[in-house]
């Protein structure tokens, strides 16, 4: 049996790097879900992340030359007041999240409450309100958490060689890493992704950031190999790292469905591998006259 056998629903998961609709500029948020009892909303926090054009991919400053860090300084985790948690009230508000991560498994999000995730982490309603104004803001924090561990598939990338059979090892790596941490994270991105085609612009900065590092890292060996021995490069290299980046989430957020349709997916495996190492290794294409 191939080790990305499932036994799943047929449904897709969304596709991860589908273009979002047209951002409303002073949108700060999605649909707010506050309990009753809940305090207002808390300022929402501000990402800052630019796309491409027509991607979710990294973007640039203003002068378009920089990429955006959209978490260039990151801060300890605040309660809902703005204070920061002792060691007890980080302690409670990491649990809160565990178990909203594990109920995401089997719950659909639209149907997870508060009072779910309060009843099991052993706690009420108004603890989780002490730590997060709704529910979105606990999908935050989850996001954030993903991404950060996400972006750490850059080093997969940067410091392995890309040449023939290291190459090829290369680019097994990259697509085993996707493909693995895509499927033990998926509850946390479907939301990152429902949210983000809803127009949630904080959770469309968290899958930039994700994406950004990965991106960045292979179109620095895309350019290192186009332009080996003098070679005039051929493809700009953040388009065709954007591509594969692209490629790779879709394809990893997808894998259920594959198989569903009796498409293994370690076949699938099997094709993304050699994409990506074509990807980065060439071969030229015949010139078009």
């Amino acid at each position: 049996m191939s080790p990305y056998a499932y036994r799943v629903s047929p449904a897709d998961a969304p596709a991860l790097d589908k273009p979002a609709a047209k951002q409303a500029a002073t949108r700060a948020g999605g649909r707010a879900r506050s309990r009753t009892g809940a305090k207002a909303a808390a300022t929402r926090l501000a990402v800052g992340a630019e796309t491409a054009p027509g991607t979710d991919l990294p973007g640039t400053d203003a002068a378009g030359t920089e990429p955006v860090d959209a978490r260039a300084e990151l801060t300890p985790p605040r309660a809902a007041d703005g204070r920061v948690p002792g060691r007890r009230g980080l302690a409670t508000r990491a649990r809160l999240l565990e178990c909203a991560a594990a109920m995401l498994q089997t719950t659909p999000y639209r149907e997870l409450t508060v009072t779910d995730i309060s009843r099991e982490a052993g706690t009420s309603p108004a603890t989780f309100y002490q730590y997060f104004v709704d529910m979105e803001t606990a999908m935050l924090a989850l996001a954030e958490q993903v991404a950060d561990q996400g972006a750490e598939l850059s080093g997969l990338v940067g410091t392995k060689p890309w040449r023939g059979a290291a190459g090829w090892h290369s680019a097994q790596a990259l697509v085993d890493g996707f493909l693995t941490f895509w499927l033990a994270h998926q509850p946390v991105l479907r939301v990152v992704d429902l949210l983000t085609e809803e127009g949630d612009v904080r959770f469309r900065g968290a899958r930039v950031r994700m994406l950004n590092a990965i991106t960045r890292a292979l179109a620095g060996v895309i350019e290192e190999a186009q332009t080996r021995a003098g070679r005039r490069a051929e493809l700009e290299p953040m388009a065709m790292a954007s591509a594969l980046v692209s490629m790779l989430a879709h394809v990893a957020a997808h894998q259920p469905g594959f198989e569903a349709w009796d498409i293994h997916v370690a076949d699938v495996r099997e094709a993304m591998v050699r994409l990506v190492f074509w990807g980065v290794t060439g071969p030229k294409v015949p010139r078009v006259l």
